[in-house]
Protein backbone atom coordinates (compact mmCIF):
# COMPACT_ATOMS: atom_id res chain seq x y z
CA UNK A 1 0.00 0.00 0.00
CA UNK A 2 2.74 2.46 0.95
CA UNK A 3 4.68 1.69 -2.23
CA UNK A 4 1.52 2.42 -4.20
CA UNK A 5 1.14 5.73 -2.30
CA UNK A 6 -2.17 4.57 -0.79
CA UNK A 7 -1.00 4.75 2.82
CA UNK A 8 1.65 5.96 5.16
CA UNK A 9 4.61 3.74 6.00
CA UNK A 10 4.11 0.42 7.76
CA UNK A 11 5.20 0.75 11.37
CA UNK A 12 5.99 -2.28 13.52
CA UNK A 13 4.05 -1.61 16.71
CA UNK A 14 4.47 -4.89 18.64
CA UNK A 15 6.17 -8.26 18.68
CA UNK A 16 5.14 -11.59 20.08
CA UNK A 17 7.11 -14.75 20.61
CA UNK A 18 6.28 -18.36 21.17
CA UNK A 19 6.55 -19.58 24.74
CA UNK A 20 5.94 -22.91 26.40
CA UNK A 21 3.04 -23.06 28.83
CA UNK A 22 3.94 -25.86 31.22
CA UNK A 23 1.82 -27.83 33.67
CA UNK A 24 2.55 -27.37 37.38
CA UNK A 25 5.26 -29.65 38.74
CA UNK A 26 7.00 -30.46 35.45
CA UNK A 27 10.64 -29.49 35.87
CA UNK A 28 11.58 -27.52 32.75
CA UNK A 29 13.41 -24.33 31.88
CA UNK A 30 14.78 -22.82 28.68
CA UNK A 31 17.86 -25.04 28.76
CA UNK A 32 15.90 -28.30 29.20
CA UNK A 33 12.83 -27.42 27.13
CA UNK A 34 13.79 -29.33 23.97
CA UNK A 35 14.68 -32.46 25.92
CA UNK A 36 11.37 -32.30 27.78
CA UNK A 37 9.43 -31.74 24.54
CA UNK A 38 11.13 -34.84 23.10
CA UNK A 39 10.54 -36.92 26.25
CA UNK A 40 8.19 -39.76 25.27
CA UNK A 41 6.31 -39.33 28.57
CA UNK A 42 5.59 -35.63 27.98
CA UNK A 43 2.55 -34.62 25.91
CA UNK A 44 3.13 -31.64 23.60
CA UNK A 45 0.27 -29.37 22.54
CA UNK A 46 0.07 -26.87 19.70
CA UNK A 47 -2.54 -25.03 17.72
CA UNK A 48 -3.41 -26.40 14.29
CA UNK A 49 -1.08 -25.21 11.50
CA UNK A 50 -2.79 -23.56 8.52
CA UNK A 51 -5.87 -23.02 10.70
CA UNK A 52 -4.22 -20.89 13.40
CA UNK A 53 -1.00 -18.87 13.01
CA UNK A 54 0.12 -19.98 16.47
CA UNK A 55 0.22 -23.53 15.11
CA UNK A 56 2.24 -22.41 12.11
CA UNK A 57 4.77 -20.79 14.43
CA UNK A 58 4.89 -23.85 16.69
CA UNK A 59 5.67 -26.04 13.69
CA UNK A 60 8.46 -23.57 12.72
CA UNK A 61 10.15 -24.50 16.00
CA UNK A 62 10.52 -28.11 14.91
CA UNK A 63 13.03 -27.58 12.04
CA UNK A 64 15.07 -25.43 14.43
CA UNK A 65 15.03 -28.33 16.88
CA UNK A 66 16.31 -30.57 14.07
CA UNK A 67 19.45 -28.42 13.84
CA UNK A 68 20.07 -28.91 17.56
CA UNK A 69 19.17 -32.59 17.68
CA UNK A 70 18.90 -34.64 14.48
CA UNK A 71 15.60 -36.49 14.30
CA UNK A 72 13.83 -33.97 16.53
CA UNK A 73 11.67 -32.45 13.79
CA UNK A 74 10.00 -35.71 12.82
CA UNK A 75 9.51 -36.73 16.43
CA UNK A 76 7.96 -33.40 17.44
CA UNK A 77 5.70 -33.28 14.38
CA UNK A 78 4.42 -36.80 15.18
CA UNK A 79 3.76 -36.12 18.85
CA UNK A 80 2.29 -32.60 18.58
CA UNK A 81 -1.35 -32.66 19.68
CA UNK A 82 -3.13 -30.02 17.59
CA UNK A 83 -5.61 -28.97 20.25
CA UNK A 84 -6.89 -25.59 19.07
CA UNK A 85 -7.60 -23.59 15.96
CA UNK A 86 -9.69 -25.85 13.75
CA UNK A 87 -13.15 -27.39 13.72
CA UNK A 88 -11.61 -30.82 14.35
CA UNK A 89 -9.59 -29.64 17.37
CA UNK A 90 -10.17 -30.94 20.88
CA UNK A 91 -13.29 -29.74 22.67
CA UNK A 92 -13.47 -25.97 23.06
CA UNK A 93 -12.84 -24.48 26.49
CA UNK A 94 -15.58 -23.03 28.66
CA UNK A 95 -16.47 -19.47 27.65
CA UNK A 96 -14.64 -17.95 30.62
CA UNK A 97 -11.32 -19.78 30.07
CA UNK A 98 -8.41 -19.49 27.64
CA UNK A 99 -7.99 -22.58 25.47
CA UNK A 100 -4.30 -23.01 26.25
CA UNK A 101 -4.47 -22.90 30.04
CA UNK A 102 -7.65 -24.95 30.08
CA UNK A 103 -6.13 -27.72 27.95
CA UNK A 104 -3.05 -27.80 30.19
CA UNK A 105 -5.21 -27.85 33.35
CA UNK A 106 -7.26 -30.71 31.84
CA UNK A 107 -4.03 -32.69 31.28
CA UNK A 108 -4.24 -32.91 27.49
CA UNK A 109 -0.72 -31.51 27.01
CA UNK A 110 2.03 -31.16 29.59
CA UNK A 111 3.67 -28.45 27.48
CA UNK A 112 1.72 -26.20 25.11
CA UNK A 113 3.62 -24.10 22.55
CA UNK A 114 1.69 -20.85 22.12
CA UNK A 115 2.19 -17.13 21.89
CA UNK A 116 3.68 -15.64 25.06
CA UNK A 117 0.62 -13.38 25.22
CA UNK A 118 -1.64 -16.45 25.35
CA UNK A 119 0.58 -18.06 27.97
CA UNK A 120 0.40 -14.94 30.13
CA UNK A 121 -3.41 -14.88 29.93
CA UNK A 122 -3.53 -18.61 30.75
CA UNK A 123 -1.23 -18.14 33.73
CA UNK A 124 -3.55 -15.47 35.13
CA UNK A 125 -6.27 -18.12 35.21
CA UNK A 126 -3.91 -20.87 36.39
CA UNK A 127 -1.14 -19.28 38.50
CA UNK A 128 0.70 -22.58 38.99
CA UNK A 129 1.25 -23.05 35.26
CA UNK A 130 4.76 -22.03 34.23
CA UNK A 131 5.78 -19.91 31.28
CA UNK A 132 9.10 -20.95 29.76
CA UNK A 133 10.85 -18.82 27.17
CA UNK A 134 12.16 -20.73 24.18
CA UNK A 135 15.94 -20.56 23.89
CA UNK A 136 17.25 -18.33 21.11
CA UNK A 137 18.09 -21.30 18.85
CA UNK A 138 14.42 -22.40 18.92
CA UNK A 139 12.75 -19.00 19.21
CA UNK A 140 10.06 -18.04 16.73
CA UNK A 141 8.11 -14.83 16.77
CA UNK A 142 5.66 -12.58 15.02
CA UNK A 143 5.94 -8.89 14.22
CA UNK A 144 2.79 -6.78 13.99
CA UNK A 145 2.60 -3.74 11.76
CA UNK A 146 0.12 -1.00 11.07
CA UNK A 147 -0.38 1.64 8.46
CA UNK A 148 -2.93 4.37 7.99
CA UNK A 149 -4.64 4.62 4.64
CA UNK A 150 -4.56 7.97 2.90
CA UNK A 151 -7.78 9.93 3.18
CA UNK A 152 -9.16 8.21 6.28
CA UNK A 153 -10.60 10.05 9.24
CA UNK A 154 -8.39 11.80 11.75
CA UNK A 155 -9.65 9.29 14.32
CA UNK A 156 -7.80 6.52 12.48
CA UNK A 157 -4.55 8.48 12.64
CA UNK A 158 -5.13 9.24 16.33
CA UNK A 159 -5.63 5.53 17.02
CA UNK A 160 -2.41 4.64 15.20
CA UNK A 161 -0.55 7.39 17.07
CA UNK A 162 -1.92 6.09 20.38
CA UNK A 163 -0.88 2.49 19.65
CA UNK A 164 2.75 3.50 19.07
CA UNK A 165 2.79 6.04 21.94
CA UNK A 166 4.42 5.17 25.28
CA UNK A 167 0.95 4.77 26.82
CA UNK A 168 -0.19 2.42 24.04
CA UNK A 169 3.03 0.44 24.25
CA UNK A 170 2.59 0.12 28.03
CA UNK A 171 -0.85 -1.41 27.51
CA UNK A 172 0.51 -3.86 24.94
CA UNK A 173 3.39 -4.79 27.29
CA UNK A 174 0.89 -5.47 30.10
CA UNK A 175 -0.62 -8.12 27.83
CA UNK A 176 2.74 -9.70 27.04
CA UNK A 177 3.70 -8.01 23.77
CA UNK A 178 7.26 -6.82 23.25
CA UNK A 179 7.75 -3.31 21.88
CA UNK A 180 7.75 -2.92 18.13
CA UNK A 181 10.77 -0.64 18.09
CA UNK A 182 14.24 -2.17 18.05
Amino acid sequence: MHDEKKSGPVIRFARNRLCALVKPGLAVDSTTLLARMLDKNVKLGTSTPKADPSGDYAFEVFPRAEVVKPGAQTELEKKALQLTGSASSAPPPPADRTAYGWHVSEGRPDIFLTYCTNALAAQKENPDQQIVTLPDNLAVGADYGLTVLNGVSTAAQRLADFIVSPEGQKILAKHGFAPGSD
